[in-house]
């Protein structure tokens, strides 16, 4: 099957502009018969349910913290990508583009990552005027800084917190809604299904987290913004309370899932100390603005930083990548730093890690004007670590970090159950197969604030008012199966914790289907998971009953999505013979050890469809066609 992307015709630059013309509109006053939920409060999913409500569409939102702001977009930190070109180094919206498509790898679609950059620059005016802090320079205007994969300076940025602050906005619009009664909030609340009747997303099954309760919502459509699967590693930069639920439950239902093992490695994350650790902690990639990342030349080397002389120093970055030098994009850094471990030339008492070093911008700039840019990232890691930064280089080491695949959606960000829409990280149509930093918040500010409301009012105009209630056969239906899936994980009563499977499962992921793969390891892999899953189905063990607070059974279901979606993870990798971006295959390198891409066989989208579980789901294709940029091996030398 091809599938369709519904890209509109005509230019490039034109695309957008033409479709929203070409798309039916919902007159204002007929909005408030549209209902529409909205599955997520982070950036993507506020800012989407502030803007259908402040059009008139009536809005339930739904997230499983206590409050909206407590999203996992709070704890991004180094900025956000627009090409306003206030440094007047040459940026626009083409340049922007361009850069994203390559730095993923040319494994994106053109015509979303032009809109995406084209609407970035409405999304700071939006965020400027709900009072966002972001840092001015001595005249006013906004301050831009640099990240991985670009030549110019197009990140705006408050300090080490921009994540937090954005959210602050996008929350303090949704909390206007609130009050206003334009939005139904819903605190507490998992998704645990969606429910599909007669081909149509018709609404979704809830547990209420504190009393167990389950129930039915129905509306006209329904978006899900649930982030990532990153905790599919188990050690990951992601929250403990990430998952895969959400969309993996679509994708039971015939919501098609792409590009899955598309992974982001982050290289500035502090490395892992023990066995006891639970989650990791990433360092800002705006670090390595000032920072200098090194390792020492020789192998073994066990002094401490200070006593290693400048000419025992290998600041690799640097000496692979002259033109982009220690803001080479996050796929390349992370390998590198891999090689260096690999090579024995790793720093700290595990010996997985390197150096980022800010003695020279302390010497050159001075301690105050470090401080002022990054004061908050050096305060957490010292806190983390109790090594002082400014005195010592940090330690870094690559995590997984950020999902580029996700569900498929078309140009209009609707999956393939018509009326399901999905946005921000949990699709994947903006990235490729790799993520340029400081663009998350983009892409889920465009998708809430800028694509969404528009798209979904043609979805709205033309398929009309959906006359489903609750008390469908279908809602039941899924509200029993969703009652049995919890009694069953609470009825095995065997050993071990969902934990230690999660565990289990992450070491078998990071291993083979990690930083690099092969086929013989994704051959291992596949082989592991399912022994996993099924000691999991005979042996977890629940304490307490599903009509409570209860997390050690909320962990149970989602960590049972993993064992299941880890096998879709390896299939895609192992099915993409070539290395792009942060899909590194071993067997698909090039002399100097870069990726080498197959563009011939592997120019497309792998969309998967659901087959059943421990079966290899079947594969569609999206041809990725390239108009405007010419396929070219990418060199950031």
């Amino acid at each position: 099957m091809i599938l369709d992307s519904k890209v509109p015709s005509g230019p490039l630059a034109e695309k957008w502009e033409k479709h929203r013309f070409e798309m039916k509109l919902v007159n204002p006053a007929n909005k408030r018969k549209y209902s529409a939920i909205i599955v997520g409060t982070g950036l993507a999913g506020a800012s989407a349910a502030a803007t259908m409500a402040e059009l008139g569409y009536n809005v339930s939102c739904f997230c499983y913290q206590d409050s909206p702001r407590r999203a996992h977009s709070i704890a991004a930190q180094g900025g956000i990508n627009a090409a306003k070109n206030y440094p007047t180094d040459g940026d626009s919206a083409y340049r922007l583009f361009y850069d994203t498509i390559k730095g993923g790898d040319f494994r994106s679609r053109e015509a979303n990552v032009y809109r995406l950059a084209e609407v970035a620059n409405n999304i700071i005016d939006q965020c400027v005027g709900q009072g966002v802090p972001f840092a001015r320079e001595y005249g006013g205007l906004l301050a831009n800084r640099s990240f991985g994969g670009a030549q110019v300076s197009r990140t705006f940025y408050a300090r080490g917190q921009t994540g937090q602050q954005l959210l602050l906005g996008a929350y303090s619009a949704l909390s206007r809604q609130i009050g206003l009664g334009n939005v139904k909030m819903y605190n507490r609340m998992e998704m645990l299904d969606v429910v599909v009747v007669n081909g149509r997303a018709r609404g979704i099954v809830v547990r209420n987290m504190v009393t167990g309760e389950i129930s039915s919502h129905a509306a006209d459509a329904v978006v899900l913004a649930p982030g990532g699967y990153g905790n599919v590693f188990y050690l990951a930069t992601s929250a403990k309370g990430c998952n895969v639920t959400a969309v993996y439950r679509a994708y039971k239902k015939g919501a098609y899932f792409a590009n899955p093992c598309f992974m982001q490695i982050h290289p500035t994350c502090i490395p892992v100390t023990g066995e006891y650790q639970s989650k990791l902690t990433l360092m800002s990639e705006s670090l390595r603005n000032d920072g200098r990342i090194w390792a020492p030349k020789n192998k073994g080397d066990k002094r401490a930083p200070g006593d290693i002389p400048e000419n025992e120093r290998d600041y690799y970055l640097e000496r692979k990548y002259p033109s982009f030098g220690n803001l080479a994009p996050r796929d390349i850094s992370s390998r590198s730093a891999k090689e260096v471990v690999d090579d024995g030339r790793g720093v700290g008492m595990t010996g997985v890690g390197v150096y980022l070093d800010f003695d020279d911008a302390i010497q050159r700039l001075g301690a105050d004007t470090i401080k002022e840019r990054y004061g908050n990232l050096f305060d957490m890691y010292e806190r983390i670590t109790g090594e002082d930064p400014y005195n010592a280089p940090m330690r870094i080491y690559p995590a997984s970090h950020y999902t580029m695949g996700g569900t498929w959606v078309d140009y209009n960000l609707m999956s393939t159950i018509p009326g399901l829409f999905v946005i921000g990280e949990a699709n994947f149509s903006d990235h490729g197969a790799n993520r340029l930093g400081a663009s998350a918040l983009m892409q889920g500010l465009a998708d809430g604030y800028f694509v969404l409301p528009y798209t979904i009012g043609d979805w709205f105009a033309t398929a009309g008012n959906s006359d489903t209630k609750t008390d469908h056969a279908e809602f039941k239906k899924v509200e029993s199966e969703v009652n049995d899936r919890t009694k069953k994980l609470l009825s095995i009563n065997g050993k071990r914790t969902a934990d230690s499977f999660h565990r289990e499962l992450g070491k078998v992921m990071w291993e083979y289907c990690g930083m690099s793969r092969n086929e013989a390891g994704l051959k291992k892999a596949l082989e592991l998971i399912p022994s996993i899953r099924e000691e999991f189905s005979q042996n977890l063990k629940l304490l307490g009953t599903d009509m409570q607070l209860n997390q050690s059974l909320e962990l149970a279901g989602r960590v049972n999505d993993f064992l299941e979606f880890a096998e879709i993870m390896c299939h895609d990798a192992l099915d993409r013979g070539e290395s792009c971006g942060a899909h590194f295959r071993e067997e698909h390198q090039t002399a100097e050890g870069e990726a080498l891409r197959n563009d011939k066989d592997y120019c497309y989208v792998a969309a998967w469809e659901y087959q059943g579980v421990g079966k290899k789901p079947n594969l569609h294709k999206e041809p990725l066609v390239f108009e405007n940029v010419e396929l070219a091996t990418r060199s950031y030398k």
